[in-house]
């Protein structure tokens, strides 16, 4: 028999979540201004969801971003047939001729992967984006250089080699209400007067401040794209707003169960380092759950989980396979009992990574291969 552990992935949840994000942006859309089209980012195997759970929840997305060529493989495999976008572009110049024949959109973000366009042969045209650094100081043409850059892929258009330029930039502060002006001040001074699409948002854009920022500014005609990640996973990219707040659903539970309960005396440490000491006589359960199944070591005692709906919260340190929990208002509990760790009937992804000093989209993705995921609702 398996450890009792497993990742249930609600593929509803994800199909209600990027609806949710649809809607937010309907209502603040322009007037005369077509609507934005979307693409869910599924990098890190669907951020630990999976892709095949990926391409059920999200059929009514415009396209799929994400960073590796074999998940694109994947996804086309299954039956993807809309747009696919390459985040971080080509790797390597044969992954060109991968792109080619899988049909994927290529980011363009460094000189070098410009040189291999104009190498490489092609027997059809690759649409690609064009990224600039507007802050974030990681992948991207400089503005002062970036319409040289967009000059050369205009010669590679003339060539028969690029379909379509989109130009693209990724926000580092988006969550904030002043996070946007600099940024976009620099994209838009460097894009102004050139063709091209738009794509400009993530979560925290997305959510924070909707599309109406970019529709805006976008000239008339201009097809703006969106890019939501955590937020389709239930997870909230805000600080100050919780998923729930934002109408999101979580759509990975992750589960375990009680495979031990032990009686510790006032004065007995628990688990390693004894780093947790009770303090009066208490019911310890002991849960088939630990680091090396993705939950976070450096989750502190106070963490909660959820048992039969209730709360109840970490006591001690978190070992490879296993972590102890405070059975003080759960005198029922019994071996074999379900434990959340989180999802429906505990806590959010949200509320143990903030415990833990870090963020749902880190615990979502750290998930290991060893916990069974389970399909809920997929299509």
């Amino acid at each position: 028999m398996p450890r009792p552990i497993c990742a249930s992935i609600n593929c509803v949840a994800l199909s209600e979540n990027l609806a949710s994000v649809k809607q937010i942006l309907s209502r603040a859309q322009p007037q005369g201004h077509p609507p934005p089209k979307t693409w869910a980012v599924v990098k890190a195997d669907a951020y630990g969801h999976t892709i095949e759970a990926a391409l059920a929840g999200f059929a009514d997305a415009d396209g799929l971003a994400l960073l590796d060529f074999e998940e694109a493989a994947r996804a086309r495999k299954l039956g993807w047939v809309k747009p696919i976008l390459m985040l971080e572009g080509a790797f390597d110049r044969s992954d060109l001729t991968v792109a080619q024949s899988l049909g994927l959109t290529l980011v363009i973000h460094e000189p070098r992967q410009l040189a291999w366009l104009s190498e490489v042969s092609l027997s059809e045209p690759l649409s690609v984006y064009l990224k600039m650094n507007t802050g974030m100081h990681r992948l991207g043409f400089e503005p002062v250089d970036y319409r040289d850059a967009f000059e050369a892929l205009q010669g590679l258009v003339r060539a028969a080699k690029i379909h379509e330029i989109t130009h693209m930039t990724h926000f580092a502060c988006a969550e904030r209400t002043d996070g946007l002006e600099a940024p976009m001040a620099l994209f838009l001074e460097a894009v102004s007067g050139l063709p091209g699409h738009w794509c400009v948002s993530n979560s925290a854009a997305t959510l924070a401040h909707s599309t109406a920022f970019a529709l805006r500014w976008a000239p008339a005609g201009t097809t703006v794209w969106i890019r939501p990640g955590i937020c389709l996973y239930g997870g909230s990219p805000l600080e100050e707003q919780s998923a729930a707040d934002l109408g999101l659903r979580s759509a990975m539970t992750l589960r375990s169960g009680l495979i031990s309960i032990r009686r510790v005396r006032a004065g007995e440490g628990v688990g390693y380092g004894h780093t947790f000491v009770a303090p009066k006589d208490m019911r310890i359960g002991v849960v088939a759950c630990g680091y090396a199944d993705g939950y976070p070591r450096h989750a502190p005692t106070g963490t909660p989980v959820g048992i039969d709906g209730r709360r109840a919260t970490l006591v001690g340190r978190v070992s490879m396979d296993m972590i102890t929990v405070d059975l003080s208002d759960h005198p029922q509990a019994q071996v074999g009992d379900v434990v959340v760790l989180w999802g429906d009937g505990g806590p959010t992804a949200d509320d143990v990574a903030q415990c833990a000093g870090t963020i749902s989209y880190e615990l979502l993705t750290a998930v290991t291969a060893r916990v069974p995921r389970r399909f809920i609702n997929a299509r």
